[in-house]
């Protein structure tokens, strides 16, 4: 075992040298020292978990797992970052947990005041088995499995009728080449209609958004026609995903096959889940909580893998009892940037289905549908009787490349996935670099690929439109509005993914080699500070200003009124975002108001969460890095609608990123599976 974890100073010392390079956030050293100074007794062992607990929830985790850590500690923890030359550095996680056993640990960390004893006395820390928790992320972890578990037990009145119902709502049965499959959408609405917890996750193009608008038609009538109409309300994690789910859901509440009055009691309009709960500035409290509910009876949250512990304890106190909770998301996409992964440890086992007998007899006596799926394996667990995972996928169905590498990525199938790269397909390309500055890798960029019988879509097209569809500087507002809404709409066209930040294929280095071809076919007239046609990406919530982190917007220039009658208007650079409301309004902000945003000609694949693009590229690094997973592929494939591009640096990148996985350390689903 290293001497320095016998020595508090010589800890503190290696701490501050990993936060100078950035291994460490300045944070978690200050929680070290101050937790040093906090209990003088101490053992540096517990001083060092602090530190990692606190710098594993800014890697998405929930916990700082001991077992997990001591057996591979530089992978568990990520270090050192990406990009990072490790030899430059004498020691390495891994070179001091050498020789530590976790009995060791374990043993380090009793009769501290730091950490929580076994009478509850609070502490700032919590050892959960071989879990280090920061305490308040403790918290929320055992508040959201209790208020789940509550969901679970509770009660919901069913219609008489459901059967007639669902039959109103699903007239066809579901034949795909022939065969009549079972219809998870349907099955998904009758087991939502006796719960007040359900989760409905499925891959894209399988009908989340179809069976929730159904769903609520069916809560809506069943009620209306006993009593008042119920409170409904949709919300999703960002601006981007709520203005998705609000174009979505408007074409489909139209046809729904139900009265007029309950389709006008069938909300359309899509928040999200800050504006939902009340954001209070410069605050992590909301304006609505346990002793001020949210006043809902059903509230929809779509794209549910996008939120984190914290926000899930937040929005569950929110909720009154009686309201059911319905959440939408792909449990097999990244999971949300901040710490916890609510949706991926919830629906972890959903392809099994772990239905019940009773449960089985039930959904086949209301919905007549054959749960016949060799997939699906008996259970009993309760969680398992509120999940229902759609498995038919319409948009990538049959021929379509995209689902075909899709579907083979998620099952860690990384010998079948380059198949189908090599295969090749209308909807798929794939781009072997022979050097950072290849010229082909510029063409995707700046003019895209064929991948349907539409035009090539890459940032020329954008930029192109920006300038060929200007309108005259005598033009109204409302041409000035429709122009900046087609380049917004257009710039959606393509993106650019990236695995990691830094480095030759990163994000930062990417964003100004991409401006800088830009200016050279003069499209740009600048490639470096603010210019027109530059995109930018929020980092960090501005309540003042109504913008969310992950909201996007173009820098334009726009004419101001003039100053006296008859003088020519002049034109000021502004930045166009659309309202993260779902209206699909336009918000226009100076750029000398905007302190936290990035260029984003490329962005992160955590970043694109929530978004799809006609045309999608992804670019690998040219080493493997503990951020290569395949739900990261798996998310950055499923954001293209039309044609994906793959593009790599190194062979071999691509299948080891596909045999690994995330493990986001957490322990919610024991926690819930202890209450039930």
């Amino acid at each position: 075992m290293s001497s320095i974890l016998n020595d508090r100073s010589e800890l503190i010392a290696l701490l501050a040298a990993w936060s100078e390079r950035g291994w460490l956030r300045e944070l978690d050293l200050a929680l070290a020292q101050f937790f040093a100074e906090l209990d003088p007794a101490a053992s540096p062992l517990l001083i060092l978990g602090a530190a990692l607990a606190s710098h594993q929830l800014g890697k998405g985790h929930v916990c700082l797992d001991l077992e997990a850590t001591l057996a591979d500690p530089d992978f568990a923890l990520s270090l050192p970052p990406e990009g990072e030359d490790s030899e430059q550095i004498t020691l390495l996680p891994s070179q001091v947990l050498a020789g530590l056993t976790l009995e060791d640990w374990l043993v380090s960390c009793a009769g501290s005041e730091l950490l929580q004893n076994r009478e509850g006395a609070v502490a700032p820390l919590v050892l959960e088995g071989n879990c280090l928790y920061l305490r308040r992320y403790w918290d929320y972890e055992r508040r959201v499995a209790a208020r789940i578990t509550e969901r679970l037990r509770a009660v919901s009145d069913i219609p008489a009728d459901l059967s007639q119902r669902l039959d109103t709502l699903f007239p066809e049965p579901l034949m795909v080449d022939g065969e009549r499959l079972a219809d998870w959408q349907k099955l998904a609405c009758a087991l939502a209609v006796r719960s007040a917890f359900t989760m409905i996750t499925g891959g894209p193009g399988t009908g989340k958004t179809t069976t929730v608008v159904r769903l609520l038609a069916l809560l809506q009538e069943a009620a209306m026609a006993t009593g008042a109409p119920l409170r409904l309300s949709l919300a999703a994690p960002t601006g981007k995903a709520a203005a998705r789910l609000t174009e979505s859901i408007s074409g489909q509440v139209a046809s729904l096959p139900v009265a007029e009055a309950v389709r006008r009691h069938i909300p359309s309009n899509v928040t999200t889940l800050h504006r939902l709960l009340g954001s209070r500035p410069d605050s992590r409290h909301f304006r609505h909580d346990a002793g001020n509910p949210l006043p809902l009876d059903v509230l929809v949250v779509d794209e549910a893998s996008m939120i984190d512990l914290e926000m899930m304890a937040n929005l569950l106190d929110a909720l009154p009892t009686h309201a059911r909770l319905i959440l939408l998301g792909d449990k097999d996409q990244l999971a949300s940037v901040e710490a916890g992964a609510v949706l991926g440890d919830l629906c972890r086992d959903a392809e099994t289905g772990g239905y019940s007998a009773a449960t089985c007899d039930w959904l086949q006596d209301k919905t007549s549908e054959r749960l016949a799926d060799p997939a699906l394996v008996p259970g009993e667990q309760a969680l398992a009787q509120h999940i229902v995972m759609l498995r038919h996928s319409r948009r990538f169905a049959g021929a379509s490349g995209i689902g075909r590498l899709a579907r083979a990525v998620n099952d860690g199938d990384a010998e079948a996935a380059r198949a189908t790269l090599n295969e090749g397909a209308q909807d798929l390309h794939l781009l072997r670099l022979s050097g950072e500055q290849d010229r082909a890798f510029e063409r995707l960029l700046l003019e895209g690929l064929p991948g349907t019988d539409k035009r090539p879509i890459g940032y020329a097209s954008f930029l192109e439109l920006m300038r060929e569809e200007r309108p005259t500087l005598d033009a109204g507002p409302d041409a000035w509005e429709a122009w900046a809404v087609q380049v917004l709409v257009a710039f959606d066209q393509f993106q650019l993914l990236c695995a990691v930040r830094k480095g030759p294929w990163g994000v930062e280095v990417l964003n100004e080699r991409i401006a800088q071809a830009l200016q050279r076919r003069g499209l740009l007239e600048q490639d470096h500070g603010w210019y027109e046609g530059r995109p930018v990406l929020v980092t960090r919530n501005d309540y003042s200003l109504g913008l969310m982190n992950g909201d996007i917007g173009i820098a334009l220039r726009l004419p101001e009124p003039p100053d006296s009658p008859g003088a020519i208007p002049r034109q000021v650079l502004r930045v166009v975002f659309p309202r993260n409301d779902g209206s699909g309004e336009l918000r226009y902000i100076l750029p000398s108001r905007l302190s936290s945003v990035e260029t984003v000609f490329a962005m992160t694949v955590h970043k694109s969460q929530g978004s799809e693009f006609a045309h999608c590229a992804l670019i690998l690094p040219d080493v493997l890095n503990p951020v290569l997973t395949k739900e990261l592929m798996y998310t950055g494939i499923t954001r293209a609608r039309h044609c994906f591009s793959l593009v790599e640096s190194y062979v071999g990148v691509f299948e080891q990123t596909v045999q690994r996985r995330v493990e986001r350390r957490s322990g919610l689903r024991k926690a819930l599976v202890g209450l039930e």
